[in-house]
């Protein structure tokens, strides 16, 4: 008879033949570094240096790109409440998730908020299958996408099944009151004024609010957004910081920046 510990190795390795090996380093440190797949294929670094077997990696660190992101970081650093008004591409929906899934690392906060109106952009797509997440799903996709880039999507998923991240529409917000959280407020522009007043006013005790938005490319009716004049009021509240990104700020294909200054 085999001894009892040949039979544990061998029921062992079945149970990880059959579930799936995992490499637990690829779950360490999940909030510092991820570790990017090494292509065996054509490198530009071929030859030189040994580049074809370099070790692809990068720190997972927020660093501002240009002085309008370095004013909203210390901004979102100094205020419970920002608003972040810029063109596409300035990392306005970026650096708010990066600084919620900061806060929430070291403990400042209890959970992350995220909102997003469901709307579409310019067209209707009529009604989607399936139940409430799945409908909701293709509106919060970028939530997700930023999300993901911070985290490991197993991390996500752990985070939202125990309730510390939370992503609802705006229609779902109505009468909460958020305390211990940070909550970002995407996509703004397509609140009207009412809304934005009930989602400003859910801010609770010990929480941050960053609200983002381009009031240039709004999806409703004109003159339906509320957010230019939100900002213009709070532009003289002392305790609100009010952020203005530009086109010199946009960090996404130099073509966005030269396309936006002639549209």
């Amino acid at each position: 008879m085999p001894p009892k510990e040949a039979l544990m190795t061998k029921r062992a390795l079945k149970r990880q033949l059959r579930d799936g090996a995992l490499d637990a380093n690829q779950f360490g440190d999940d909030g510092k570094v991820r570790r990017l797949p090494i292509d065996r294929g054509w490198s530009p670094l071929a030859g030189v240096g040994g580049g074809d077997d370099r070790d692809q990696a990068y720190l997972k660190t927020i660093k501002a790109k240009s002085p309008g992101q370095e004013q909203l970081i210390k901004a979102i650093d100094q205020k419970n409440l920002v608003l972040a008004l810029g063109p596409a591409g300035t990392g306005k929906t970026y650096l708010a998730i990066a600084k919620a899934v900061e806060a929430l690392e070291a403990g400042r906060v209890g959970r992350i908020v995220l909102s997003r109106p469901a709307v579409e952009a310019g067209e209707s797509i009529g009604f989607l299958p399936g139940e409430m997440e799945d409908k909701l799903a293709p509106y919060l996709r970028p939530l997700y996408d930023a999300l993901s880039d911070r985290l490991s999507m197993k991390r996500v998923r752990a985070l939202m099944a125990e309730g510390a991240i939370e992503i609802a529409p705006v229609g779902f917000m109505r009468g909460r009151t958020l305390n211990n959280a940070f909550v970002v407020i995407d996509e703004a522009q397509n609140c009207t004024y009412v809304q934005l007043k009930m989602l400003l006013t859910r801010l609770g005790w010990h929480s941050t609010m960053v609200v983002t938005g381009d009031p240039a490319q709004s999806d409703l009716l004109p003159e339906m957004s509320g957010l230019g004049t939100v900002a213009d009021k709070f532009e003289a509240v002392d305790n609100i910081a009010v952020v203005r990104l530009a086109d010199r700020d946009i960090v996404r294909h130099p073509l966005v920046a030269e396309m936006l200054g002639v549209l």
